[in-house]
């Protein structure tokens, strides 16, 4: 049987671990919401960027006349033989199955392209040091140009989640526009946790690249929470005092849209054709910037949930210790009552 001097010591390491996590919570509590309101206030940019584009291609012949091809390389089609995925995990753990998912998810739709050669660049720590160990990291080797395996890393992005900025974005987006261009790659994945609300996100895989319809996500995957998953974001969240409820931009959404749809005719500074082809490589630009800030809010999210049911299991052994060392003093003081009385009967 257990000491009761051991038992306290753990009760009250467990209770340490406690405050740890509940602190940790909170932290990822307050994280979560400027997180959220980051992502909320490139909306906007985003919307208004997309309904330029979709008047210009009122105005532009972004496609060729004769042939029917498009001018922009970023909205040319191939056949998919050499893919990109930019796989999007968070820096740090300790939160649940957040970069777990991801991986699957990334693992999944490697399985699904069995026969092409699938190049990885990976943005984040967890989600680089899981693949690096399963694939050959070949950053220097162009895709096609002395491939070792069907699969390879080619490029890592990590520390950028801390301080994330629209820099760390166009930077990504730069070398996927250029790869894309020179035709060493036909198509650009992204495999990330879409943030909508704490209870309300999913974790999908879309294309980028080639660009089929300016304002429309090409969605791969989704895989969207669970209920027992919602129901406790939902519980983590109201006890950090953090709203469930989406973000309402439906008069933001429905300003932007009116200069897609007014049926004036504008004037542009720029041929229409010269403005579209500038706008296009912002679209994608806009498109992985938005993907980085909503991982960003769903790992806090996670976090904040999975430092809330490990607060919560902190708890509840506490509450079982304590039984046990009760118990334990219990039957010692029984044991000792009975000796007392025993020997009492004895010497009478």
């Amino acid at each position: 049987m257990a000491n009761i001097l051991d038992i306290r010591r753990r009760i009250r390491s467990v209770r340490n671990t406690r405050q740890i996590t509940k602190a940790m919570k909170m932290v990822s509590a307050a994280r979560l919401r400027r997180a959220q309101e980051r992502a909320l206030a490139a909306r906007p940019f985003a919307r208004m960027l997309t309904n330029v584009l979709q008047s210009l291609v009122t105005r532009a012949e972004i496609y060729d006349p004769e042939t029917g091809e498009p001018r922009h390389p970023l909205l040319a089609r191939r056949p998919e033989n050499n893919i990109l995925i930019l796989v999007v995990t968070g820096d740090r753990g300790l939160a649940g199955a957040f970069n777990t998912n991801i991986l699957k998810t990334t693992l999944s739709f490697l399985a699904a392209k069995q026969g092409k050669n699938v190049d990885i660049e990976t943005i984040g720590r967890k989600g680089r040091d899981f693949l690096k160990r399963r694939y050959p990291y070949l950053p220097e080797q162009p895709s096609g140009n002395g491939r070792s395996g069907p699969v390879e890393i080619v490029g890592e992005k990590i520390g950028i989640f801390a301080k994330l900025s629209h820099e760390d974005a166009q930077e990504i987006a730069e070398r996927v526009i250029e790869r894309y261009t020179k035709q060493e790659i036909d198509a650009v994945y992204i495999a990330f946790n879409e943030f909508k609300s704490v209870i309300s996100q999913r974790l999908v895989v879309e294309q980028i690249l080639p660009i089929k319809e300016i304002g429309r996500d090409e969605i791969l995957h989704a895989q969207a929470l669970t209920e027992e998953e919602r129901k406790r974001a939902g519980e983590a969240a109201r006890t950090a005092g953090v709203s469930t409820a989406e973000a309402e931009t439906s008069e933001i959404d429905k300003k932007a849209a009116q200069f897609a749809t007014a049926p004036v005719d504008y004037i542009y500074e720029q041929p229409p054709e010269e403005l579209f082809n500038s706008l296009l490589p912002k679209y994608v630009t806009i498109q992985i910037f938005r993907a980085l800030l909503e991982s960003i809010a769903a790992e806090h999210a996670a976090r904040m949930t999975a430092m809330d049911s490990a607060t919560n299991n902190a708890s509840d052994m506490i509450d079982h210790l304590t039984l046990v060392m009760n118990r334990i003093r219990q039957a010692r003081i029984t044991k000792e009552i009975i000796e007392v009385v025993s020997g009492a009967a004895a010497a009478q």
